[in-house]
């Protein structure tokens, strides 16, 4: 913790009276030794959040600095935005309906709506976060991805959490994405939760990139697969198409980006 905060205080000494800064000055307004500025400053430059100078050998801030506010911005207009869509979703469906973004090799649930007191037997809950690759809301995102991101994203570390390790068949998965992409959702049962099916239709801009996706999730028991896309299909691609509508109108754009480097430890819960 002692050294976040020293590199936290390195990089709010950047100010718009003083751009760059040298070692020596970074030390005196972060109020650390020279060393041990230059070991942040360095480690910071390292991660991409600071570029140098090579001729005034001068620190500055990069762009990387504003994806960290720009995200969070993002995501809560994101929210506000699905928020009442999602209820009148439910309302019409009568079923839980969710929204996710992709956060690495993983799908962050960023709002949920429950369907009364329905119970699913999972808890999912904002922050929950669930593997990409082997989930219905992971595959919707992904097959609007060009191969090379969605190959770059199934290269990333797992995040340590709760859920089984579900194997990945490169084969099948290319072959769900396909169809995920022709068809413009995924309909499938579980890998996580027996007896759960869930119906996932991504958000797109109007590059047709994937912001996020809707999904809905109801006991198998309750209807024949064909029952559940006839019932909800329609309903949950309208949401999602509205969704994408609302967030253009208003400006808001949310970059699906995974990280370079392992995604940050996360606990995952149970989830659909």
């Amino acid at each position: 913790m002692g050294s976040l905060l020293k590199g936290l205080s390195v990089l709010e000494a950047f100010t718009a009276e003083q751009p760059e800064l040298s070692v020596s000055e970074a030390a005196a307004a972060a109020q650390l030794d020279p060393g041990t500025a230059y070991r942040m400053l360095t480690t910071l430059a390292e991660a991409g959040y600071l570029a140098r100078d090579p001729a005034t050998r001068r620190f500055r801030l990069t762009l990387k600095v504003l994806d960290l506010g720009f995200a969070a911005i993002a995501r809560r207009d994101l929210r506000d935005t699905a928020r009442p869509i999602l209820r009148s979703l439910v309302g019409e469906t009568s079923e839980a309906a969710s929204l996710g973004v992709l956060d690495g090799a993983d799908i962050l649930y960023v709002e949920r709506v429950r369907a009364g007191l329905t119970r699913l037997g999972v808890d999912i809950r904002v922050g929950t976060t669930i593997p990409a690759a082997t989930s219905a809301i992971g595959n919707a995102l992904l097959a609007f991805l060009d191969k090379a991101e969605v190959a770059r994203i199934l290269a990333l570390p797992p995040r340590p959490g709760a859920l089984p390790m579900v194997p990945v068949d490169p084969a099948a998965l290319a072959r769900r994405l396909a169809a995920a992409r022709r068809d413009g959702f995924v309909l499938n049962e579980s890998p996580f939760t027996p007896g759960l099916r869930l119906l996932a239709v991504p958000v797109l801009d109007a590059d047709r990139q994937p912001i996020a996706v809707v999904s809905v999730a109801a006991p198998s028991s309750r209807a024949s697969a064909a029952e559940f896309r006839s019932n909800l299909l329609r309903p949950v691609m309208a949401a999602a198409a509205e969704i994408g509508r609302a967030l253009a109108a208003g400006g808001a754009t949310l970059a699906v980006v995974a990280p370079a480097t392992q995604p940050r430890p996360g606990r995952r819960k149970a989830a659909a």
